[in-house]
């Protein structure tokens, strides 16, 4: 059977989710992704979902377009674009009738995904258990195992760590220390010090720990609860990685292809 035209459903439309589907349709898969109704996507240079906001989005040439209903799926495709359905209970994949489902939430744990949802459905990271609530699990944590699939059993625990860059981890990232409405005038690409104020939460101001540039940002005046990813510094302060797909998530998409062929290029 060829791979060539399958349709893969892809729930998510954040960072990981939008590299696998770009190379995904760069490999002439028909893919559709489906989101939330108000994604809190970080690293919005990279991540389709921004589509939901502004109608459509660009990451490396491809363009993902918010649609209003499954029915518009196949011109979407003809047009050479990638379709983006607001459905966050997976309903559409009974009228698009997937080939492959990919659950590419980075919830941490299975939001709805179930082993008949498709003929071969794939979960990205912790949370799911492969041969039971999925076919295939595909490891996302940093490290060696990176980007392998699983066939049996569950992907690393959720360390809590981001990667580090630049020998710098926890400290590049920005966590809420309250609750309330997210605020700020800076943008992805925006060179910061160590110790800039970058946003408020409510009154209390967020302020860096390390000097860079702003790679991930939550959107101006969104309410987020304590704990919250709010964004990330690179400190190597090149622009272009802001907007261009990461190491990690090429890497993740060779285990997700791989798993495809291994089912369907027989």
């Amino acid at each position: 059977m060829s791979v060539n035209g399958l349709i893969v459903l892809i729930r998510g439309g954040g960072e990981l989710a939008s590299g696998v589907a770009h190379r995904l349709h760069q490999s002439h898969f028909r893919v559709c992704l489906t989101e939330a109704p108000h994604p809190l996507a970080v690293r919005r240079g990279v991540a389709f979902c921004e589509a939901v906001y502004d109608g459509e989005k660009v990451i490396e040439g491809v363009t993902a377009r918010l649609i209003a209903s499954p029915d518009k799926v196949n011109e979407t495709w003809q047009d050479g674009v990638i379709p983006l359905l607001i459905d966050p209970e997976n309903k559409a994949r009974n009228i698009i009738k997937p080939d492959v489902l990919i659950d590419a939430i980075i919830a941490k744990k299975n939001l709805g995904t179930r082993i008949t949802d498709a003929p071969l459905v794939i979960a990205l990271g912790p949370g799911f258990s492969a041969g039971k609530d999925v076919h295939v699990v595909i490891e996302t944590n940093r490290g060696h195992n990176l980007g392998r699939i699983i066939l049996h059993g569950e992907a690393e625990p959720n360390t809590g760590r981001p990667g580090a860059i630049g020998g710098f981890d926890r400290e590049r990232v920005w966590h809420s220390s309250n609750s309330g409405l997210f605020t700020t005038q800076k943008k992805i690409g925006d060179m910061v010090a160590a110790n800039d104020t970058v946003a408020f939460i409510g009154e209390m101001p967020v302020k860096t720990e390390i000097g860079g540039i702003i790679r991930g940002l939550l959107r101006d005046k969104t309410e987020v609860p304590k704990g919250m990813k709010l964004g990330d510094i690179d400190p190597r302060g090149i622009a272009e990685y802001c907007y261009t797909i990461s190491d990690k998530s090429r890497t993740i998409f060779g285990g997700v292809l791989e798993a495809i062929l291994n089912q369907f290029n027989t």
